[in-house]
């Protein structure tokens, strides 16, 4: 047996292999709390931060930039963009040698930059499904369709959708809303309206709940892909937009949320979807990596903005960020020469 950490937890496991702080797909564990005690670490002052970060072995050239950094981006924000720069085990947290704030820094703003260009162009793409689901629903049955429960596999879920909206709509002070209001008695407005309010969580989890059919399928195949991984690529988005939202760490993320594999796809996608262990030769699954979620953009751009150059840009912060290991993000080793990537 051999001991590893999964969700906090120690874990004895049979395969020596056992990526610490990873899930492990096929494996037998037998699990062993942790114990727990009281949060004692005291708050420290921004030249206590300096000092500390010095104790650790990190290289600081600037100290009036790194406290400017500290002061305005914090410390916990900026340890997320240290860790690849800590010796091994992480957790005696010393630096490895020659390590540099500015290298922190430096992955802290290929981050930023990348969730902004991640989320100009998840936007682009909630919108048009949005207004495909409507189109498409409405067409099929009428402008309230939302609210018909025998158009859903379950009620209790539906019910609690219909919820969220009916507070979205009594909460929103958008024009359109309040005319809506002035003039009209319908407990709720026509879904191309209400969906203008409702947030792409509530969309993403109206399609999963429709019961399977045409409709859903015409839904899924517009953006060239079946149902089931439709809705797992939405749900993803959902995770995705949510995370750039909060500024969180993307580009070495381990996603908790993995959108799946698509058996088949109607426009161009990827040849290769796993990384090969070049020391075992074992498989791993890019579906959880931030390299995964860009392609899928790159995939559902095909249909909502053929002429876009979100590959460009990727390649260009790429290239402007050198020292980014790409690996790290999940690329594969032949990524630039799939045709997705063309």
């Amino acid at each position: 047996m051999h001991i590893g950490i999964l969700n906090n937890t120690f874990v004895l496991t049979s395969s020596p292999r056992f990526p610490l702080d990873q899930r492990a797909q096929g494996e037998h564990f037998l699990f062993i709390a942790m114990p727990k005690s009281p949060y004692t670490k005291p708050a420290l002052s921004y030249n206590d931060q300096l000092q500390q970060l010095k104790f650790r072995n990190l290289v600081i050239d600037d100290d009036a930039k790194a406290l400017f950094l500290l002061e305005n981006i914090s410390y916990y924000r900026l340890s997320g963009y240290w860790y690849p720069l800590l010796e091994q085990p992480k957790s005696a947290h010393q630096f490895k040698q020659g390590a540099t704030f500015n290298q922190g820094f430096n992955l802290y703003c290929f981050d930023r930059k990348l969730r902004k260009l991640v989320n100009a162009e998840l936007e682009k793409i909630e919108v048009a499904i949005r207004a495909k689901m409507i189109y498409i629903l409405s067409f099929s049955h009428d402008a309230f369709w939302y609210t018909n429960a025998n158009l859903f596999s379950n009620t209790v879920k539906h019910a609690n959708t219909l919820k969220k909206l009916q507070e979205e709509y009594s909460r929103s002070r958008e024009d359109f809303i309040l005319a809506y209001k002035a003039k009209y008695t319908n407990a709720l407005p026509p879904s191309w309206m209400i969906f203008e309010v409702a947030s792409f969580g509530v969309l993403s989890g109206l399609y999963q709940n429709l019961k399977p059919g045409r409709d859903k399928r015409a839904v899924s195949r517009y953006f060239g892909l079946d149902s089931s991984t439709f809705e797992s690529w939405i749900h993803g988005i959902v995770y995705i937009r949510n995370l750039c939202a909060h500024h969180s760490r993307l580009w070495n993320k381990m996603l908790s949320i993995s959108p799946v594999l698509p058996n088949k796809t109607d426009k161009v996608w990827l040849s290769t979807t796993d990384i090969v262990n070049t020391v075992t030769g074992a498989k791993t699954s890019v579906n959880n990596k931030t390299y995964y979620v860009l392609s899928m953009i790159v995939y559902l751009l095909q249909t909502v903005n053929p002429n876009n150059t979100f590959k460009d840009k990727i390649i260009s912060l790429l290239t402007k960020y050198p020292n980014v290991d790409v690996s790290a993000m999940g690329f594969t080793s032949g990524w630039p020469a799939e045709p997705l990537w063309q």
